[in-house]
Order: structure tokens, then sequence, then C-alpha cells
């Protein structure tokens, strides 16, 4: 409460606390806006005490609460008629937001009822911020069980690819101990180090998907595709997947290339999956103009399939929580988490897709402007993609 002249303050101290409500009378508005900050429910002001240097400052400090807030403001107000001078003031309080105007005199009952109905509505905010605050609480555990879940994936993936290169090894190294000649041997020594080669280049990409750095720096988009095709290599060598890249000429862009790493290979991973055996994977990149608006450039990332295709009622709400195309096998959080990866770098992720035969396949299209910052959205750095 903040009332500089009469008795006005103490009398409303006196009547709330006779209702239950308490109440604190400060003696200047800087008083009243640290209140305001410590958490007070509702603030009540008398129209003496609020000039225009008030209003701006009181303006200023309601203008960077958080989202979920909107702090109530009681104005005592003089009675009066409405004249071009009441217009002026009305016109100079629409900063402060939720303002409420009560004419002096005002009735004891009127002004404990509008009291009570300011203290409820913020009592809601306050059970709005706790239940945005439980929901982040949430999404967080939901990524940190991805992150496990796709950890294990991946390092059983990595174990499998690697364990068939050591194999080899193994029987080459026995062939070069039993074998005629020396030129034998070392014909076996050679396809023994390529397939040591091969471990290397496994290990070297696996550690490049987890070694992120702090800051976003220039990377190169094909260089990604291609790491992130390297991890899944086995795979489309069983499944007698063909592979064919299309990279023209492309611009480097700033960004976490660790976090697109991981939505490409959410994205790969997909298309094998509705592949199954056999099926060819096309991986195409260029410089381009984003589509809804032809002035800004950037890069277009296309990952084409034609696999079993999405059906339109699954396609509708691809990119939300929870949904996937997989039954048990998916956890629904995959394409979620790509395109939060996608708009933290200023761009767009879209789908199409046919499931009906004989021309079924999924085309996703991702468009990275050139000239856009990365966003700091809260904990992306800890998204660890999954299949979708």
């Amino acid at each position: 409460m903040y009332a500089p002249t009469g008795r006005d303050g103490a009398l409303i101290c006196n009547l709330l606390d006779s209702k239950g409500i308490f109440c604190i009378q400060t003696a200047t508005a800087e008083a009243a806006r640290l209140e305001l900050k410590k958490g007070a429910g509702v603030l009540v002001l008398a129209e003496e005490g609020l000039t225009l240097r008030d209003i701006s400052e009181w303006a200023a400090q309601i203008s960077e609460q958080p989202s979920w807030s909107d702090f109530p403001l009681i104005l005592l107000t003089v009675a009066g008629e409405v004249n071009r001078e009441s217009q002026r003031k009305m016109l100079a309080r629409q900063p402060l937001g939720n303002l409420v105007l009560l004419e002096r005199p005002v009735r004891p009952e009127t002004f404990v009822s509008t009291v009570q109905a300011a203290l409820r509505s913020r009592l809601r905010q306050y059970q709005m911020r706790d239940l945005l605050d439980e929901n982040r609480a949430t999404e967080e555990a939901l990524r940190k069980s991805e992150k496990l879940v796709v950890a294990g994936r991946l390092a059983a993936s990595i174990a499998h690819e690697i364990n068939n290169p050591l194999e080899s090894v193994t029987n080459l190294l026995f062939l070069t101990g039993t074998s005629a000649s020396l030129e034998e041997a070392r014909g076996y020594a050679e396809v023994a180090e390529k397939e040591l080669a091969r471990v290397s280049q496994i290990v070297t990409h696996a550690l490049r998907f987890y070694r992120e750095p702090s800051k976003p720096a220039y990377v190169q988009i094909p260089e990604i595709l291609d790491s992130a095709v390297a991890l899944y290599q086995l795979r489309l060598n069983h499944a007698e997947i063909k592979i064919e890249r299309d990279y023209r000429g492309c611009t480097p862009i700033l960004a976490m290339a660790g976090e697109l790493r991981q939505a490409i290979l959410n994205l790969i991973g997909n298309s094998v999956d509705a592949m199954g055996q056999g099926g060819t994977l096309r991986l195409r990149v260029a410089n381009t103009c984003e589509h809804s608006n032809g002035t800004r450039p950037g890069i277009r990332i296309t990952v084409a399939d034609n696999g079993t295709g999405i059906k339109p009622e699954i396609r509708e709400t691809l990119f939300e929580p929870f949904v996937s195309t997989k039954g048990d096998i998916g956890t629904g959080l995959g394409l979620w988490i790509s395109s939060e990866i996608v708009r933290k770098h200023g761009g767009t992720i879209q789908v199409k897709s046919s499931a009906n035969s004989p021309s079924t396949g999924t085309v996703f299209s991702i468009f990275l402007p050139l000239t856009g910052a990365v966003v700091p959205i809260a904990d992306l750095k800890e998204y660890v993609l999954s299949e979708a």
C-alpha cells in the first residue's frame, strides 16, 4: 500500500488486517516497487502518489515480469467528471497493465472484495508458474531418459560395427602366420591395415558425435552428413541400401555441429527403418532461399527415401512429443527434438510423404539460414536423439 498523503494508507491497512489480509504501508514509491519484487500479491496506490515519472518506472518494472505473470494494481482515484485531463491521465496509465480503478470514497465491502479478487487472480498466476516449472522438469527428465536410451543403442551399434573388422583382423593375422610366402603375408597385412583404419574411422566419428563445442562455429554441412552416414554404414551395407549424395556448392554456416549431426542421424535412422531391406537413401545439400521468405538465403538439407511412407493421420502431428510410427520400438521423441534443434538454429523442417503403393517414400527438408544466429533454447545442448 502506497498513499503519500492523508490517512488512507493507515485506514486501508487496518481494514485489510481486520479481514485477515496482511498489508504493508510503504513510505515511498521505491519501497512499494521493492515489495512487488519480493512477491506482493497486489499493490494499492493512491493517485496523488503516481506521477508521470513514477508511471514510467512502474511500467519498466512491470514489463520485466515473466510470461506467466500479470501483476494486479489497484489505483484509488478522486471523484470527478470525465474531461481532457482525466483522459490524458488514463492514456498515461495504460503501460501499467493489469490496473483496476476505484473512485474514492469507496465502500469498505467493495474495496475488500476487489482486493480479494486480485489476490485470487495472483494466486492462480503462481499456480500457473508452478505448473510450468513442473512441465519443464518433466521434459528435462524425458530428455535425460532419452539420452540414456540412445547412448545404449549407439554403443551397441558401434560395438557391432567395430567387432566385424576386428574379427577380420584376427583371421588375417592367423593367415599371415600360416602364409606360405612373404608376398602373401604382405597382402594379408595390407587388408588388416585397412580394417584397422575402418575401426579408427568409426571411433573418430563416434567421438565427434559426443564432443560438442560450447559455442557455435562455422561448419560444412556435407561433412556433417558424411559423419552421420559413417555411423550407419554397416547397417546400410547389410540392408543393401544404396546412398546417393548430391552435394552442390554450399556456404559454411554458423551452427552447433554436434546438434545438427544428431538431427541428421535421426532422419537417416528413420529412413533406414522405413526401407527395411533394399532401397535408396538420397542426401542433398544446396544453397537456396527459404520457401516462405525468398529474401532469406540459406542451406537446404534433403533426406529422402523410398520406404513405406508415413500415414496422413500421423503426419499432422509428426513433430509433437510421443508421436511414433514404430509402435513399441520408438519413443516418439526423436523428431520432436530434431525440430527443436532446427528451430534453435533459426531454421525450419518440413516433411512430405506417401504411403500409397507403388509410389511410397518420405522426404524431410531442413532449411538453415546463413545469417541466423543460434537461438539459446534452455537445455537443448543436452538433447540426444532417438528413433522417432
